[in-house]
């Protein structure tokens, strides 16, 4: 096990301690994840726009009640799940403050990320000021195939100036911009650097950054390695979590307690077998929004273009599923 600053310090007085902290120096220093544990569940949580398109506070102050009531340990706010693209800094500003004034104890990662460096620290520093646990940043995502030493000036400017854990966003499906080893590796000097996201979702290349990062938290975003990552002592941000909230959340309370997390994870396969059979589009954001707000009992809301409204068709069809998956228990 890695020796931290702590436990030198608690086995040797004080002068023995400082003279051995100045031998050893800052490498022995435990990086900041943001988090007690990393074995923790987040929702990549949606974000909630009404019929007219603009976002609608009252109903993600709802929406985060309900995640919290259902077993989350914390939330991504404006990832990918939340369209971070389809809003305005002003708007993203906004968004963050409402989940942070209503966290109810979850841990709170924001995602600030955008394709020029200023408006990026400017959410970056937003969120560290209202208290966000920790932040997700994507690569600037317009320009493919950066060269490594750009990518880290650009991490490396934020971290220079932005003091709360940092996680790295490694979706190259979508952003087209991979994170890479080497960038890891070049700035693991920052002590807030906390991990990253792998919405990637190939088991061998997710099993490669857990090997290389131990100490990080190299959370997984895809439910096909979330197995993996929690016999890894890993966490993950999950989609699924929107509709899937608790019984993504028994898979962690199982595993935390001791007891057998395999059934719970079997059980949450089940329940998304069923919506593929029934051809809901559930991975839609419409289709998405509409199963949460049945879950809940709250009003439809809505997402922006380009992603589409949930069709009547879909309706039916998630309907009848949401009923066969709570028969699942």
């Amino acid at each position: 096990m890695e020796t931290t600053r702590r436990d030198v310090i608690g086995m040797m007085g004080a002068t023995a301690a400082a003279a051995m902290m100045a031998k050893l120096g800052p490498a022995v220093a435990a990086p900041n994840l943001g988090s007690s544990s990393k074995t923790l569940f987040w929702v990549a949580s949606v974000t909630p726009c009404d019929k007219n398109l603009k976002f609608d506070p009252g109903a993600f102050k709802d929406v985060l009640a309900w995640f919290k009531h259902n077993g989350a340990d914390g939330i991504v706010v404006l990832g990918t799940t939340g369209e971070f693209p389809s809003f305005s800094v002003a708007e993203r500003k906004q968004i963050a403050e409402v989940a942070l004034k209503n966290k109810l104890g979850m841990n709170i990662i924001v995602g600030p990320g955008t394709s020029n460096f200023p408006e990026t620290l400017e959410l970056a520093k937003h969120a560290e000021d209202i208290g966000a646990d920790g932040l997700l940043v994507v690569p600037p995502f317009y320009y493919k195939k950066p060269p490594t030493d750009g990518l880290v000036r650009y991490y490396s400017m934020l971290f220079d100036q932005v003091r709360i854990p940092i996680n790295l966003y490694h979706i190259p499906g979508t952003s087209g911009v991979p994170i890479s080893h080497e960038l890891l590796r070049s700035l693991q000097h920052y002590p807030n650097l906390a991990g990253i996201k792998d919405s990637n979702g190939p088991a061998d290349e997710y099993a490669e950054f857990v090997k290389a990062f131990p100490e990080l938290n190299m959370r997984t975003g895809t439910e096909n390695n979330l197995v993996y990552a929690l016999e890894h002592g890993m966490g993950a941000i999950c989609m699924d979590g929107n509709v899937y909230t608790r019984p993504i959340a028994d898979v962690f309370a199982a595993f935390r307690a001791g007891k057998d997390y395999h059934a719970a994870y079997a059980k949450y396969v089940a329940m998304t077998k069923v919506m593929k059979e029934m051809q809901t589009g559930v991975s839609g954001y419409g289709p998405m929004k509409y199963a949460l707000s049945v879950q809940m009992g709250t009003p439809q809301t809505y997402q922006r273009p380009p992603y589409s409204d949930v069709t009547d068709a879909q309706k039916v069809a998630l309907n009848k599923a949401l009923v066969e998956i709570k028969a699942l228990g």
